[in-house]
């Protein structure tokens, strides 16, 4: 069965920089374009960023484009989130996902941006 295990998220400052991590297994990883999804208290899942089976052809949302670099490893079964010069607005539980499911399958991993 699909496993996505999400790390690295925490409470940084604004200004501040940090590196999600996801675990894949259970399926064959570097078939499947991937994406980060986020959800804010009290909102729905808002997309972030998605790149192709391959490790090319990124995608990010307005609000992200600049800031943050997805990237991914398939040796390694590995999804990754840059997030650089991050502003409060960036406050949500972030989830990977396979590009094509509209609900993440993992817990998620919390990011705080505060001072």
């Amino acid at each position: 069965q699909v496993q996505l295990v999400e790390s690295g998220g925490g409470l940084v400052q604004p200004g501040g920089s940090l590196r999600l991590s996801c675990a894949a297994s259970g399926f064959d990883f570097g078939f499947y374009a991937m994406k980060w999804v986020r959800q804010a208290p009290g909102k729905g899942f808002e997309w972030v960023a998605s790149v192709g089976n391959s490790g090319d052809n990124t995608h990010y949302a307005d609000h992200v484009k600049g800031r943050f670099t997805i990237s991914r490893v398939n040796a390694q079964n590995m999804l990754y989130l840059q997030m650089d010069s991050l502003k409060p607005e960036d406050t949500a539980r972030y989830y990977c996902a396979i590009a094509q499911d509209r609900v993440p399958k993992g817990q998620g991993v919390q990011v705080t941006v505060s001072s």
